[in-house]
Parts: structure tokens; C-alpha cells; sequence
């Protein structure tokens, strides 16, 4: 499987007796899902259960760990891709009135905006935060939120700026710019499609 840990950690958990799934690269890492430990996830899941109660679904993008896929389906949640993210969150509030979601903020933001979630009802959760905090939200902005992003992105989508965006137009002016949901929101916001 010549792709990132996660990538062929899933494969292997879906593979078939006869099948082996082998890594070439045990290091191959995603920035990304490297943001969100098990450990991590688990401490931000207590405070904010004690701080809200049965009220929300954790949902995790398909880029994490096998753990936190795990931790999902313990905890009521689901996995999503960046293709079926907005059904799953209408599936999760359905459910109960808030999302978790993780590891990747942009994802979860640019479905949200989507789907008509303002920021108003999203909160950025800083997992690098001090123990025992609310994630550096305030009380106020999570019993108001609708979407509980964990801070975390994909390092290669951070890297496509507004002004890449204006550049090509500049040069190319009948340009169509597809971008990856993993983006800046002001980048999917600028781009003529995303997916």
C-alpha cells in the first residue's frame, strides 16, 4: 500500500483473510491525522461531555487513525469522507444537537458553511490548549455551537492561498479552479467548485 499509515491501517482492518496488507514505509505519516491523537480526542470528549452532557456526535474524517475511528463507534459517531461529510452531518443532528468533529477544521467548516452554518455556530476546538480549559472556547460560544471543530489541517492544503487563486485567474481568465474541501475557507470560497 504505497500511501500514508492511516490509508493502509484502514485497508487492513477491511481486507479479507486471504488478503495482507503491506506498508512499505512504516513512517509514511499525514500531518493531519497526526493532529488529533487518541489521547488527545479522549481529554477533549470528557471535558466537553462534562460540559454539555449526552449533546453531541463525535464525527471523524476518514484521514485518522484507526483509534479515533474506533473512538466514533464507541461514543455513537461516524466516519465521513469529504464526499459524504454533509449527509453525514445531517445524519449526526439528527441525533443529537451538536458535532464534534476532527481532526480537520476546514473540512468540517466549509460543509458547515455549505450546509448554511454560519461561524457563529461553529467553535474551533485548540487541542494544544492548557488542561482542564474548555479547547480556548469560551463556555458561551460552545453552547451555542452547532459544530465543534478540532484545530487541526492538512499541511499540503494550507499551503493554496487566495492569491494563487488570483494569480491564475489573472493569467488564464476562462480558468475553472477546483479545490479540495480541506482548504482555507477563503480559498473554497474563491474557487469555482470544490470536492
Amino acid at each position: 500500500f504505497c500511501g500514508v499509515h492511516f490509508m493502509a491501517e484502514s485497508a487492513d482492518i477491511l481486507r479479507q483473510p486471504h488478503q495482507r496488507v503491506v506498508l512499505p514505509d512504516l513512517k509514511a505519516g499525514c500531518s493531519m491525522a497526526d493532529m488529533a491523537s487518541d489521547e488527545d480526542v479522549d481529554e477533549a470528549w470528557e471535558r466537553l461531555t462534562r460540559a454539555h452532557g449526552d449533546t453531541l456526535v463525535p464525527v471523524t474524517y476518514m484521514n485518522s487513525t484507526a483509534a479515533l475511528k474506533a473512538f466514533c463507534g464507541r461514543n455513537g459517531g461516524v466516519v465521513c469522507t469529504s464526499s459524504n461529510a454533509a449527509r453525514v452531518l445531517d445524519w449526526a443532528w439528527q441525533r443529537k444537537p451538536r458535532v464534534f468533529f476532527f481532526p480537520d477544521q476546514h473540512l468540517g467548516r466549509n460543509t458547515g458553511h455549505a450546509m448554511g452554518i454560519t461561524d457563529d455556530e461553529m467553535v474551533l476546538w485548540n487541542w494544544r490548549g492548557p488542561a482542564g480549559n474548555l479547547g480556548g472556547a469560551k463556555l458561551e460560544a460552545l453552547e451555542a455551537a452547532r459544530v465543534i471543530l478540532w484545530q487541526g489541517h492538512c499541511s499540503v492544503h494550507q499551503r493554496f492561498s487566495l492569491t494563487q487563486i488570483e494569480e491564475a485567474r489573472a493569467a488564464h481568465p476562462d480558468v475553472k479552479i477546483v479545490v479540495h474541501p480541506e482548504g482555507r475557507a477563503e480559498v473554497v470560497d474563491a474557487a469555482d467548485a470544490n470536492g
